[in-house]
């Protein structure tokens, strides 16, 4: 009943801090209309390296959100329009720990009152608390090129839609350092009262240099 389309751009300086900015429009299919909504992210890597630290590389980021147009999130009862996300995250590369393939595994910890990503607002009318929110994904690189996975995502149901954790299964091909093509299968289930939300994904991503 719905399409997200997005288009981000990130830098990074020095292995250590990366810089982005997004924008997202969901289309209301059914409905007619859309929501658009822009992002700037900082990430700040605190700890290691994925490949060759003992422990898993550490780094803390923050993600703004901004309605472009805030009547949908006001009038389904949204605290704010706007609104920021907190987050820590935990990434490893296991080299041969597969059958001799490499795995690896991200979580992230989020604190958020963002409604379906920021999309719907934030928090609602007597429930405006930050919520730590868990996410996960674990893949296995089968070579350079190939790697398949899973991904998992809790959110809050702050608007009494019930809103539903959001799970993909992905494959990603990449045939050099400077692009990428991911093709995923996602279950994101309720969204603002509909059911059944499931769909495909497609990712490109490039590299400038």
């Amino acid at each position: 009943d719905y399409r997200l389309n997005l288009l981000g751009l990130s830098a990074s300086f020095y292995d250590r801090v990366e810089v982005s900015v997004a924008h997202q429009r969901f289309d209301l299919k059914t409905l007619g209309g859309d929501i658009r909504q822009n992002i700037l992210g900082v990430k700040y890597r605190l700890y290691g390296d994925v490949v060759y630290s003992d422990w898993p590389q550490l780094s803390i980021g923050l993600q703004h959100k901004r309605l472009e147009d805030e009547a949908i999130a006001n009038a389904l009862g949204a605290q704010d329009a706007n609104g920021t996300d907190f987050y820590i995250a935990a990434t490893k590369v296991h080299l041969g720990a597969v059958a001799g393939y490499n795995a690896v595994w991200n979580v992230t910890a989020r604190a958020t009152k963002a409604n379906e990503m920021g999309l719907l607002g934030h928090g609602a009318e007597g429930n405006d608390d930050y919520e730590l929110m868990l996410e996960a994904s674990a893949g296995v690189l089968f070579s350079r090129h190939l790697a398949v996975g899973v991904e998992y995502r809790q959110k809050p149901d702050n608007l009494g839609f019930g809103e539903d954790d959001w799970m993909d299964f992905f494959v990603s091909y990449i045939p050099s350092k400077d692009f990428s093509l991911t093709l995923a299968w996602a279950d994101l289930g309720s969204i603002a009262g509909a059911p059944g939300q499931k769909g495909l994904y497609l990712s490109f991503n490039g590299q400038v240099w």
